[in-house]
């Protein structure tokens, strides 16, 4: 079975994770969940973790997880793109992103960010160097309403 990390950011998407869960489910993938510290306070960590079938991750603590065939960053705020592309791994959902670049592993952002943040020069630029290193930047907010951009972008 493949795996697919989800890491949520803290925007309104976030809490309906749990049918996004379901469609990659559906999908024959296997759902790994972290959060950003944020969205772990929005979200009912234990429901989403026996959901998931995996202990949804929000922290440090060591829990085992399968090897990862996709990373989806969905929702990704501005905070949490513009950290990515800085290299800042201050939360366990910002060090898998992190190292997905490094590990090579095919990984989906899906921003989310207000327009008046999504037009600061800086939130560009960051999704224009994780575009450069190979991650699939979906249109900022095309997740707004339905979770198939991010099933199309893994089915391509």
């Amino acid at each position: 079975m493949k795996v697919a990390y989800v890491v949520v950011s803290a925007a309104p998407p976030a809490l309906h994770v749990g049918t996004l869960i379901d469609s990659l489910h559906d999908s024959g993938w296997n759902v790994c969940l972290a959060a950003t510290p944020t969205a772990a306070s929005w979200l009912d960590v234990g429901t989403l973790s026996r959901h998931a079938g995996n202990p949804l991750r929000h922290d440090f603590r060591a829990v085992e997880w399968p090897l990862a065939d996709a990373i989806i960053a969905a929702p990704a705020t501005f905070n949490t793109i513009n950290k990515w592309a800085a290299g800042i791994s201050d939360s366990f959902a910002l060090g898998v992103l992190n190292e997905s670049i490094g590990l090579g592993v095919r990984t989906v952002a899906c921003p989310y960010a207000k327009p008046t943040l999504a037009a600061h020069p800086a939130f560009g630029r960051s999704l224009r160097s994780l575009e450069s290193w190979g991650v699939e930047v979906l249109p900022n907010e095309a997740i707004r309403s339905s979770w198939t951009p991010v099933l199309e972008a893994l089915d391509r």
